[in-house]
């Protein structure tokens, strides 16, 4: 078996909730197939068209281009952490912020990585539905639960980084296709770059995408339960293309600027959002754009279930000790997903999710100051706090900034200064705790 079989096929070897043993690694190009799973929602297509129809097309390439920039630098870093520690994101955050801390950590990821598997399972029954109408959705969504499941379990999971692998290329194959059926049906038109609000883009609409990216951050969280399956050997590998540069070019960029192209090229019968997007693909392409959206959510949700598994078993195992065999973890997920599929929460995913999102770049920015500036009290090997308070305190504190922003004329700094609040927190609250102990001998 490759490492990552080891790792995540059996309940005796489930890695869920301790770090990644060295002989449980996987070589890099099964790693490199597993991650790219990510880059393949059909949700970056559409933050791409939305971006340029409220900011424009070139205040949204240069957002994509900054975000690149700012996801790469970071990774970089979570990457070679999580290679070095064999970390989870779970025990990431019960080393930096205590055995409590972790706990709220951890559900959020589980919960924003089941709200991903929703949206996107939800896409391929929408589109099941509309080119099959005797299908009721409910169906459709049951069918696409019931093959979904079992790509993270057993034996079948065996075979997660092969099945990306093979998918990989279908992908690109599909977004190149539905580029040039567009061209071709529709021609092309050089002003797709000038898309945008009818009254102009506004001079600072860079700004305001860079910072829309700042709310996917989440992949980030992913990045630490997929890295700690590096090789030690392959760090630099890792660290640069994998995590790096690479693959968030063609996550921001390629998809987002074929997003773009496509809205703006396709004629649209009502107004811009993912479905607009998926009933004009299959419009434009058929059974063969069925099979590409097909391709792309089976892609990104064998991550999504995977890391939804993986995090709602440490949940509960940190916060009630409760550790069920995966194969229950991965049944309950399946369960969950379907019926919020059937819900009406399905229509406000994407308000809870950038809500969420103030909570995980405020996560990103304590954890990334206890990498780089070393808050070694925190570390594992001198024991596990209940609760590490200077970065409770920084977490806490760059929330609270971010929320209140967020529902603020300021709205379009409350992601950066949620970070900067985070990390400028946790430093201090952290000099203050050692400059005490020093002088007094005790602990804060």
């Amino acid at each position: 078996m490759t490492e990552m079989q080891s790792g995540l096929a059996g309940e005796a070897t489930d890695l869920s909730t301790v770090a990644v043993p060295a002989n449980a690694r996987m070589p890099r190009f099964a790693l490199t197939m597993a991650w790219w799973s990510m880059c393949s929602m059909m949700f970056l297509l559409i933050v791409g068209a939305t971006l340029a129809l409220n900011y424009g097309t070139r205040n949204a390439l240069i957002g994509m281009l900054l975000s690149i920039v700012a996801y790469s630098l970071v990774n970089r870093v979570i990457a070679r952490y999580a290679i070095r520690t064999g970390f989870s994101m779970a025990l990431t955050s019960q080393a930096v912020f205590g055995r409590t801390g972790a706990v709220v950590a951890t559900l959020i990821f589980a919960a924003t990585n089941i709200y991903y598997a929703v949206f996107e399972s939800s896409v391929v029954a929408v589109a099941i539905s509309h080119l099959w109408p005797a299908v009721p959705y409910a169906l459709a969504a049951l069918i696409v639960v019931g093959y979904s499941v079992p790509l993270v379990f057993g034996s079948v999971q065996n075979w997660l980084d092969k099945l990306n692998g093979v998918l990989l290329p279908f992908y690109v194959a599909g977004l190149i296709g539905a580029i040039a059926m567009a061209t071709w049906r529709y021609g092309y038109h050089a002003n797709w770059l000038d898309f945008g609000p009818a009254t102009g883009a506004p001079a600072n609409g860079w700004w305001h995408c860079f910072v829309y990216y700042m709310g996917c951050w989440a992949m980030m969280m992913a990045a630490f339960d997929f890295a700690r399956f590096g090789r030690e050997q392959d760090v630099a590998y890792h660290s640069l293309i994998n995590f790096g540069a690479p693959f968030w070019t063609m996550t921001f960029l390629v998809n987002g600027t074929a997003g773009i192209y496509l809205v703006a090229t396709i004629p649209s019968g009502g107004p811009l959002s993912e479905i607009s997007v998926v009933f004009a693909l299959l419009t434009l392409m058929g059974v063969w754009g069925f099979a590409f959206l097909w391709v792309t959510q089976t892609r990104i949700n064998t991550a999504s279930y995977l890391l939804a598994t993986l995090n709602t078993h440490a949940f509960f195992s940190q916060a009630f000790r409760l550790n069920l065999p995966r194969l229950v973890w991965v049944i309950l997920i399946g369960v969950v997903v379907y019926a919020l599929m059937l819900s009406n929460l399905f229509a406000h995913l994407l308000l809870a999710l950038a809500y969420q999102g103030v909570f995980i770049v405020a996560w990103v920015g304590v954890v990334l100051s206890h990498i780089l500036l070393g808050d070694v009290q925190a570390e594992p090997a001198s024991g596990v706090v209940a609760l590490n308070r200077p970065a409770a305190a920084g977490g806490i504190a760059g929330s609270v900034v971010g929320l209140v922003l967020m529902n603020s004329e300021y709205a379009s700094v409350s992601a950066p200064a949620t970070f900067v609040t985070a990390v400028v927190v946790h430093r201090l609250a952290l000099a203050w705790r050692q400059r005490r102990a020093a002088g007094t001998g005790a602990e804060i």
